[in-house]
């Protein structure tokens, strides 16, 4: 599987912050803001002090980096930031794609079908 499209300039995360939409579960906030002219979905991470030292971080966001890579092929074309909470290392890992998977659809981004 190719690796997931990226969002790595703060410019690009205060853009899907601004116009898109948010969706918070238990485990991951996701911000999303669609675009029809996009090829493929671009995926954000980040985790703040609150997650933990430095190493926790890293973990989470590893975590979630693997979530968004399951979720991808159901997501519709846009820009996604991803953002971890204390719960997102504590969580399994099923629970947390299903977070996802549930955020996806609460914002209107998932696809039904999609290839695999």
């Amino acid at each position: 599987m190719a690796p997931l499209a990226r969002l790595k300039k703060r410019a690009e995360f205060l853009h899907v912050a601004a116009k898109g939409r948010r969706c918070t579960t238990p485990g991951l906030i996701l911000q999303a803001l669609p675009q029809a002219s996009a090829h493929e979905p671009r995926v954000g991470f980040t985790a703040s002090r609150r997650v933990g030292i430095a190493v926790a971080r890293n973990r989470a966001r590893r975590r979630l980096r693997e979530a968004a890579r399951r979720a991808a092929p159901h997501a519709r074309p846009g820009d996604y930031v991803l953002i971890a909470r204390e719960a997102t290392l504590k969580r399994p890992f099923a629970e947390l794609v299903a977070d996802l998977e549930t955020a996806l659809k609460r914002l209107g981004a998932w696809r039904e079908g999609a290839a695999e």
